[in-house]
């Protein structure tokens, strides 16, 4: 019987060891470290939208490289870099550019906000039914980001799951 009981809690330790090194694995980011420090903060934010049929990685890509494109003809800076990584260009990466200006959750949250206004001017998202009822995450699933993790480059980052 105790050979029983020392064979049960090997076994117990073993599946704890097992599913503590997969949750490692599942929650492992390439990214965290190098665009911006491991995320604080984390959500999900489960978006009503489909996915649009012609998203791929392609339009993820156009999409930042617009954006950028966009910023550099106006006349100051914006404050932020957008880049788009993983194997599909899956992930969205927002980073500030200067101090003190997104040091808060809430400011990062009014960052998303604002992003929403350019996402609104783009012709995907007129194409939906509502487009004043959509926000800049409704947009990120439309074309296919399944992350975006938003920081101030320094101390900060909270990261969002969509769904």
């Amino acid at each position: 019987m105790k050979r029983f009981q020392e064979l049960a809690a090997a076994s117990i330790v073993s599946a704890a060891l097992l599913l503590a090194s997969q949750s490692a694995a599942i929650a492992f980011d390439a990214h965290a470290g190098y665009y911006y420090p491991e995320p604080q903060t984390n959500e999900v934010y489960i978006s009503e939208l489909p996915v649009a049929n012609d998203a791929q990685k392609r339009s993820r890509a156009a999409f930042v490289i617009g954006l950028a494109a966009q910023h550099s003809k106006q006349n100051h800076a914006a404050g932020y870099h957008l880049f788009a990584k993983g194997g599909d260009l899956e992930k969205l990466i927002i980073v500030a550019t200067g101090d003190g200006q997104y040091d808060t959750l809430y400011r990062l949250r009014a960052l998303l906000a604002a992003l929403t206004s350019l996402a609104r001017s783009t012709e995907l998202f007129a194409r939906s039914n509502h487009p004043h009822e959509l926000n800049f995450l409704d947009f990120c699933k439309l074309i296919g980001f399944k992350q975006v993790t938003i920081t101030n480059g320094k101390d900060i980052a909270h990261q969002i799951k969509i769904r």
